[in-house]
């Protein structure tokens, strides 16, 4: 484009992209009022509403569309976007798929809430595993404050958790992060989703901070945060209600640092499941640090299949409290999760290197610290340190049980569960 062209465009109030350009900021709520495909902004960042690209936030009209334009638009600006989600609407969407490149930095801000279709027929078998979906972007942030709503009561009736004669199927995730790297997650509300709630996939630097994550204690299969092929991630100041993990860590994840976390009702806070299928996995430098939870299932847990191979490694759980946990501590180098019983196999992924440290609380349960390891490939290089769990309501004597484990003890760890080894 010529020069000429270019100061003709910004003369009329144009951008050299031919969209029109306001430089003003948004109002206290978050709204903005531009004719469709108008840009707001200032100087240095270009505002795109999604009302400007024919949304119309009732909560009934499909709005999918409005945002998939608003997203190019936002993605082809040459100054920093910020893709609005205005306050006080509900803006219907079905599946969604939202890509990179970037011209530039963009934030999605979200003051409003997103609230899924719920008509179940939107979901082919092709697309089930899905809602929304960020994929192969660079410098993103997601805030603002709003809601992002799953409306999952409508598929959980219809998953081989709730009912058994039903075949085993993906329901949709609502958050979907794939091949991102330096992204952003702030300041939202994610609840009710029709299966996982967020799923960081292959992505790289990544922080995810003061998330609210909620669902019935009865949701099947809703995990809080999935994370699975990342490395260098921070989660911190999260509060995540569920009927699933509260965290599942999967294979691939690298140098994750989780704190400040509060969790419950769920499973807690888990690592694995790994080695499915006699899959490899490779999990390693691993800090969760200052969680809470809250009657959970389980409290922090290492879970590997057998049959697999590779290892997980070089994890510390530290500075936990935990109320009325059903299994506070436990590795199972034995899980199995699948409709028939899983036959013994040789094999196995290798957990070394854990170390468990100022943990305390209560259990409703006597077995407050399970150690279950393969007898090829025991648990090894293994260290419990300060811990003091006690039964609920101090009725009974906790207890313990170790297979093929060895660890060594620092402190005070009640209950004992084997020979220490030096």
């Amino acid at each position: 484009m010529s020069g000429t062209l270019e100061a003709a465009r910004a003369s009329n109030g144009t951008s050299a992209d031919g969209t029109d350009r306001y430089s003003r900021s948004l109002g206290a709520n978050g709204s903005a009022s531009a004719p469709r495909g108008r840009l707001l902004g200032s100087s240095s960042q270009s505002v795109f509403s999604l009302d400007s690209y024919g949304a119309r936030g009732d909560g009934s009209h499909d709005d999918t569309q409005a945002l998939a334009r608003a997203w190019k638009a936002a993605c082809t600006s040459p100054r920093p976007a910020v893709l609005l989600v205005p306050s006080s609407k509900r803006y219907l969407l079905k599946v969604v798929s939202l890509s990179g490149p970037f011209k530039s930095n963009v934030t999605f801000t979200v003051k409003g809430t997103l609230v899924a279709s719920p008509n179940r027929a939107d979901w082919s078998d092709k697309d089930r595993s899905h809602w929304i979906v960020f994929r192969s972007v660079n410098k993103l942030t997601v805030n603002g404050g709003g809601a992002i709503d799953g409306n999952g009561d409508k598929w959980w009736p219809h998953s081989c958790k709730i009912n058994k004669a039903l075949p085993c199927k993906e329901a949709p995730t609502t958050l979907s992060f794939h091949y991102c790297t330096n992204l952003r997650v702030e300041d939202l509300e994610i609840m009710n989703s029709k299966q996982i709630h967020m799923s960081v996939e292959d992505c790289t630097n990544v922080q995810l901070e003061r998330l609210s994550i909620t669902a019935p204690g009865t949701s099947p299969n809703t995990d809080g945060i999935h994370i699975t092929r990342s490395k260098d991630v921070w989660v911190t100041d999260c509060k995540i209600k569920t009927g699933d993990d509260c965290m599942s860590i999967e294979n691939g994840t690298h140098n994750l640092h989780v704190s400040k976390v509060v969790c419950g009702p769920g499973h807690g806070i888990s690592i694995g499941s790994l080695g499915d299928d006699n899959s490899r996995a490779e999990v390693s430098g691993i800090t969760i640090d200052s969680v809470q939870l809250y009657g959970t299932t389980n409290g922090a847990r290492i879970k590997t299949y057998q049959g697999g191979s590779g290892y997980a490694r070089d994890i510390t759980f530290e500075n936990m409290i935990m109320y009325n946990v059903k299994n506070p501590i436990i590795i199972d180098q034995n899980y199995c999760d699948k409709a028939k019983p899983c036959g013994e196999q040789r094999s196995a992924v290798q957990v070394s290197n854990v170390v468990f440290k100022n943990i305390r609380g209560t259990t409703i349960t006597k077995d407050a610290i399970k150690m279950n390891c393969s007898k090829n490939f025991p648990c090894q290089g293994n260290t419990l340190q300060n811990i003091d769990l006690k039964m609920q309501g101090g009725m009974g004597n906790t207890e313990s049980t170790c297979q093929n484990a060895k660890w060594s003890k620092s402190g005070t760890v009640h209950p004992q569960p084997c020979t220490a080894t030096k």
